[in-house]
């Protein structure tokens, strides 16, 4: 009754109750190639290789229940199909009141991407950072480029149901810094 996250605490009540407890994520081996593998860099590479294929299909169309008419990228058949052109985006500067509004947005965590900062730390640093953090932002927003380092994210298969020894019986989530999740 007193939780803040009742759908999370109502999971936690039922696996209790149902005595199935969190599955740790360790992959210990893994069907590759009709192998059996239990070294860490050949599943590593094999999960890659597959997220990879799956999204390659789904940007071809020939994942599993997509039909498509043409086989053309979805890039050109925006081009076709909407080549009028649009008003220009203008964007505003950022303030540090703004950015600092959206660190205590974010959820405290422990979790972190690949630069190991959590939001946690990041909320208690926000004071130190908030100005050449917002500096950043806005150089980002007049500049247009992205930088980087922070296209970057960690991807870990996370199972959901059937045969744990199957790549496709995973999914990716992909933990980005929390300086990504902030601009």
């Amino acid at each position: 009754m007193k939780s803040n996250n009742k759908p999370k605490t109502t999971w936690n009540i039922v696996r209790t109750i149902t005595n199935n407890k969190n599955t740790t994520n360790n992959i210990a081996a893994m069907n590759v190639n009709n192998q059996l593998s239990s070294n860490p860099q050949i599943i590593a590479n094999a999960f890659n290789t597959y997220f990879l294929s799956v999204a390659e299909n789904l940007l071809t169309g020939n994942a599993p229940g997509t039909h498509t008419t043409n086989n053309i990228d979805p890039l050109t058949y925006l081009r076709q199909n909407f080549n009028h052109t649009s008003t220009p985006l203008i964007l505003k500067n950022t303030t540090t009141y703004e950015i600092d509004k959206i660190i205590h947005s974010i959820k405290s965590k422990d979790s972190f991407g690949y630069d190991e900062i959590s939001s946690k730390i990041l909320k208690i640093s926000a004071p130190y950072i908030l100005s050449p953090l917002t500096f950043i932002c806005n150089k980002i927003l007049i500049t247009g480029v992205f930088p980087e380092r922070m296209k970057f994210s960690e991807v870990k298969p996370l199972y959901k149901k059937g045969n744990t020894m199957d790549l496709s019986n995973y999914r990716p989530i992909s933990l980005v810094t929390s300086f990504t999740k902030i601009f």
